[in-house]
């Protein structure tokens, strides 16, 4: 036996332990940082060769372990830009220097330009709505922005599509009118039978242009085997609210230019279920715009009449509040409390999150060990769920922490007991020369 070698023996020991309270160092300093992962150090032998009754004391080495994977406890704040992941996933995010890394620290605030920064300085990265809904870059970064909140100013939105569903009551009876005093004609004489539902849309400068809807039934065919008077055809004539008739009883005759603004058929089979397209669309001369309404969400039961829909478009409104949702979509909030989509925040993954390397700023970046990056939507392919409004503590446990930095005092004592004994042997061999 080498005494040198147990004294190296004892300051592989030592430094194995300094290693190990750094690790609670780092841990304990960042008890209360959002986001954070712990660290531990793990050990392992370092043997040299023995023969016979001469052992040879080796050492111990150290590596560094991340616990990324594991969840730390969400609690909830008062700020709509805070942000936790429930699940697996990181936020991508971006420092100065514009390159992506991965983070769990969601304390995002506005910055001086509206952009989302957490405390560490990255911006949040998303997808923008403004070409329509995203697609997601499952193996890359590419496509994503800074995810910016500011929306000054009144914002308007032309309507260009809307749906109509409901129900037609299937013991309506037919018009007994001629054609030409059918809604279609602008001077009916409307049964009891006939249905009126009104929709409000928008035009280019955010005004809102309400439509009167006409639903009578024309026709009923009973073809084998279906009983008789179960399938139906329904007229649908549409005008603009605006120009009805003022006072009498009835809305008719609209001074709407060229009469109705939109009409179609709607046909239902022996069961009620509607067998036409459903499509009828709006073409208002006034506005301009052509709004393509999908009436197929109608069926035609024994039940009474019922219908409920909405276009798209939004009235001039100033933003009032921004939401973030579970799959990550960016909302801006109107004082209508209209809603618009204005980013979709996706998150990432790797194959293995305890490898990834830790940088400055508790983010990571993928490495040959973690595997590579892949990105997907919140609430898909595993990926967790984003919770708006709260923030992801530290997993660090503080009573074991504690516990590790006792242990860690009392094992670098010990080894330095042994070095201090090597030491004192050697000074007894040096002795006994004199």
């Amino acid at each position: 036996m080498s005494i040198f070698g147990s004294m190296k023996t004892a300051v592989s020991g030592m430094n194995a332990q300094a290693n190990r309270l750094s690790t609670v160092a780092d841990n304990i300093a960042n008890v209360n940082t959002t986001g954070y992962k712990a660290v531990s150090t793990s050990f392992s032998t370092l043997v040299l060769p023995s023969s016979g009754g001469n052992y040879n004391s080796g050492g111990v080495q150290t590596s560094v372990r991340q616990a990324v994977s594991d969840q730390g406890d969400i609690s909830y704040t008062t700020s709509s830009t805070d942000l936790a992941i429930s699940g697996d996933g990181f936020f991508i995010v971006q420092g100065p220097d514009g390159t992506p890394v991965l983070t769990r620290a969601g304390d995002f605030q506005k910055d001086d330009e509206g952009n989302l920064v957490n405390s560490a300085g990255f911006q949040l990265m998303g997808y923008s709505y403004d070409s329509g809904a995203p697609a997601v870059v499952v193996n890359g970064f590419d496509g994503l922005v800074p995810v910016n909140v500011n929306q000054e100013g009144l914002t308007a939105i032309a309507s260009t599509a809307g749906y109509f569903k409901g129900n037609l009551d299937s013991n309506a009876k037919v018009a007994p009118v001629a054609p030409a005093t059918l809604p279609s004609a602008n001077a009916a004489t409307t049964t009891t039978d006939t249905k009126k539902f009104s929709m409000v849309a928008y035009d280019r400068l955010g005004n809102k242009v309400m439509y009167d809807f006409y639903f009578t039934k024309t026709a009923v065919t009973t073809p084998p085997p279906a009983p008789p008077g179960v399938a139906s055809t329904w007229e649908v004539s549409i005008y603009r609210n605006a120009d009805a008739a003022v006072g009498g009883t009835t809305s008719f005759p609209y001074t709407t230019a060229g009469g109705d603004v939109g009409n179609g058929s709607l046909t239902f089979d022996a069961n009620g279920k509607m067998i036409s397209s459903g499509a009828i669309p709006i073409v208002d001369p006034v506005t301009g715009l052509t709004i393509n309404m999908d009436l197929s969400g109608f069926t035609q039961l024994g039940a009474d009449f019922a219908g409920t829909g909405t276009p798209n478009g939004q009235a001039a409104s100033p933003v009032k509040d921004v939401t973030i949702d579970g799959d990550g979509i960016v909302y801006a909030k109107y004082e209508d409390g209209s809603t618009k989509p204005l980013y979709r925040v996706p998150l990432a993954n790797v194959a293995s999150p305890d490898k990834l390397t830790l940088m400055s700023g508790n983010v990571y970046s993928a490495n040959g060990q973690s595997g590579v990056t892949v990105t997907g939507f919140p609430q898909t392919n595993g990926l967790g769920t984003i919770k708006s409004g709260a923030l992801e503590g530290s997993n660090v446990d503080l009573a074991g922490e504690l516990t590790e930095m006792i242990e860690s005092q009392r094992s670098y004592t010990a080894n330095s007991k042994v070095f201090q004994t090597g030491s004192d042997i050697m000074d007894v061999l040096v002795n006994l020369k004199r």
